[in-house]
């Protein structure tokens, strides 16, 4: 008789007949649980038991940090992380750069290890270009003209910052000259003769960089100055400042001496560079009636 049922109602039959799960102990026998169900109600359970993990697990990836261990669907904080610190990067390996040319030029000056030939041997043609300047037609000679104007401006401390420029310059002693600006003979620097103890001062306002001992000049002190310009004291006899101190125009740094095994007597060696550059002193400075003495003696 159920052979001739139609099919739907077959099935229907069949997901709506009711059976009972028993629960039996194993050694009695003794019935201890039962449930009436049927196909039907296994399917609907199963349905909602699905539909609820899927729903737990949307949410736990939704809505917590597991979301950031599927790939391609890190979170946009995590993203937006990624791009600081891509960023930050950047600007530590510029600045390591940076630092990197700094200390470069510090050693330069410490050692005097510069050749005089190589101040001539820059390429200006690295310079970047702007809009503005590839607006303007160059030809031959103008391009002569500006490298030669970028060639002085090198060695000019006095240089305009905008609507600034550096102040004068205070003599750091004044003295006979005993030796003058010598770059042919790696000599970046003039020799002023001077008393015991007499005052070193700064001839600018900066940070000193360096103020150490050093087996080859003695006590030296380094000012970092505005605009690049540096400063340079050898052969103190004592330091009076330290590294990290920042020192106006005029204001006492150091003893004379004769300290480390390059001096040959009271006086000091006074450097100043530009933008890892030397420059004359006395250009720029001046060291008294001395200085003018001295220098035309060395011209006779």
């Amino acid at each position: 008789m159920e052979d001739k049922l139609p099919l739907r109602k077959k099935i229907y039959k069949k997901l709506l007949s009711r059976y009972r799960l028993v629960i039996v102990n194993e050694t009695t026998f003794e019935e201890q649980l039962y449930f009436r169900i049927s196909r039907l109600n296994v399917i609907i359970a199963a349905t909602l038991g699905l539909a609820g993990l899927l729903a737990i697990t949307f949410l736990l990836l939704s809505l917590t940090p597991l979301k950031e261990f599927i790939p391609g669907k890190a979170s946009s904080e995590l993203n937006k992380t990624a791009v600081e610190n891509r960023y930050k990067l950047d600007s530590i390996t510029v600045l390591y750069q940076q630092q990197t040319n700094f200390l470069d030029r510090i050693q330069k000056v410490l050692v005097g290890d510069l050749d005089f030939e190589d101040l001539d041997s820059i390429d200006w043609s690295e310079k970047p270009k702007t809009a503005k300047n590839q607006l303007v037609a160059t030809n031959k000679e103008d391009s002569l003209l500006r490298e030669i104007v970028a060639k002085e401006d090198k060695y000019n401390p006095i240089e305009t910052q905008g609507n600034r420029t550096l102040d004068l310059l205070f003599p750091p002693a004044k003295g006979n000259l005993s030796q003058t600006y010598l770059p042919e003979e790696k000599h970046y620097a003039v020799d002023v003769v001077l008393a015991p103890d007499s005052p070193i001062k700064s001839i600018a306002e900066g940070i000193v960089i360096f103020a150490e001992w050093t087996a080859e000049t003695g006590y030296v002190i380094m000012i970092e100055h505005p605009y690049g310009l540096l400063s340079v004291y050898k052969h103190n006899a004592s330091l009076m400042r330290s590294q990290g101190d920042t020192v106006k125009a005029g204001e006492i740094i150091a003893t004379a001496g004769s300290t480390g095994e390059y001096s040959t007597g009271y006086h000091l060696h006074f450097e100043m560079w530009m933008d890892g550059y030397p420059m004359n002193p006395t250009h720029f400075i001046d060291f008294g009636e001395e200085q003018v003495q001295t220098l035309n003696s060395q011209k006779k």
